[in-house]
């Protein structure tokens, strides 16, 4: 299956260097965007994860800029499925997503816009300890059932705004997750998707992991009144979405 002909409009294939090798991403900026979120893809998945398109696609109508980039190449990836090993290497993970942001910082139509990172699994390890290493760069970071114990140490380090999502019966990852927000020094929230496991495969869970994050992303990537405009609106529609008919008298 050719994925790059399934790419949204406005999106297009991009290639990062990053030390010996080079990576390929999707980059989608909306019109006017309003910040930038990078993907950091967990263990074994990749750009053309449904459940990262779909988030995506979610920040990307809400005018975020998305760059979901694979940080293993197509031959690391074959050696991975025998190995299982550079999963698991978050050292090797946040160096090629810091590659992947020194790549955006640079590219002219994307540096005035505030960046975040949105990390799920492993991912989201190399996401807040590359937060940790760029603070000035990064603004915000949103973890999707998420490891940030392997973190390790960069967790006291990271400054950036950190929202760490949960599914209620991915009980392991939940206990890791609150030790974690105790070791992060910045603005930070944790939330529990009720009845959800470590995918977010349950009705539901991942359109309120998309939600959170949008407004989470909303909220530290883009200017006061750009964001108030946004929310408001947001808020309206769910709220004429949700709202039971009146019965009549």
């Amino acid at each position: 299956m050719n994925h790059e002909q399934d790419l949204p409009v406005g999106s297009r294939l991009v290639q990062v260097p990053a030390a010996t090798v080079v990576l390929e991403g999707n980059l989608t900026l909306p019109p006017q965007a309003k910040g930038m979120v990078v993907f950091a893809h967990g263990s074994g998945s990749s750009r053309h994860s449904p459940r990262n398109r779909y988030v995506a696609q979610v920040l990307n109508e809400a005018g975020l800029g998305t760059l979901l980039i694979d940080l293993m190449t197509r031959e690391e990836e074959i050696q991975e499925a025998a190995t299982r090993f550079l999963r698991f290497d978050i050292g090797f993970l946040t160096d090629r997503l810091l590659a992947a942001t020194d790549w955006l910082l640079d590219l002219p139509e994307a540096r005035d816009l505030r960046i975040g990172y949105f990390g799920a699994s492993t991912g989201a390890a190399a996401a807040l300890r590359a937060a940790a290493e760029r603070p000035q760069a990064i603004s915000a970071v949103v973890s999707r059932g998420g490891r940030p114990d392997l973190a390790g140490h960069a967790l006291f380090r990271v400054t950036a705004s950190t929202l760490l999502i949960v599914g209620g019966h991915d009980l392991p990852v939940l206990d890791m997750n609150y030790e974690a927000l105790e070791k992060l020094p910045g603005d930070k929230q944790i939330e529990i998707i009720p009845g959800a496991t470590h995918l977010f495969e349950e009705s539901g869970a991942l359109e309120e992991v998309a939600r959170l994050a949008r407004q989470w992303f909303l909220h530290y990537l883009v200017s006061p009144a750009e964001d108030l405009g946004t929310l408001v609106q947001d808020d309206l529609m769910e709220e004429l979405t949700e709202r039971p008919e009146e019965e009549e008298l």
